[in-house]
């Protein structure tokens, strides 16, 4: 079976981030923002699971562009988080490493993905 690193990064992270949240939640009482960043880090591997199942071009790049976002999203959050001293320097970094190394292969799929609905939607267009 060929391997899909994107995939097993997304759902590593999300098992990091759902550990973070039982943390956050149990012995920092954070509550709001922990539960954010759980939904937008689980949320990057089930956009990717989708989109490897995806039944066009287009459903792949449209999936891959929501993870991205969810990715993003989570920069944010875990950024936050430290800037309120939820998380130490060495919890931030060690999470924050891991979700810029997700955003950066999403990055890169995305202008794959992209790149290939414009090649499509030329080589369509020559056709006709």
């Amino acid at each position: 079976m060929k391997e899909n690193i994107i995939k097993e990064k997304s759902f590593g992270f999300a098992v990091r981030i759902v550990k973070l949240y039982s943390y956050l939640h149990k012995s920092k009482k954070e509550y709001i923002m922990s539960k954010q960043l759980m939904r937008a880090g689980t949320s990057i591997g089930a956009n990717v699971h989708e989109a490897d199942r995806a039944v066009s071009n287009k459903d792949f790049a449209n999936k891959i562009g929501i993870a991205l976002k969810e990715a993003n999203e989570c920069e944010y959050w875990i950024e936050l988080l430290y800037a309120t001293q939820y998380l130490s320097e060495r919890e931030y970094c060690s999470i924050r490493d891991d979700c810029g190394e997700i955003n950066r292969v999403l990055i890169a799929i995305s202008k794959t993905a992209a790149e290939t609905l414009d090649n499509a939607q030329r080589s369509t267009r020559n056709v006709q």
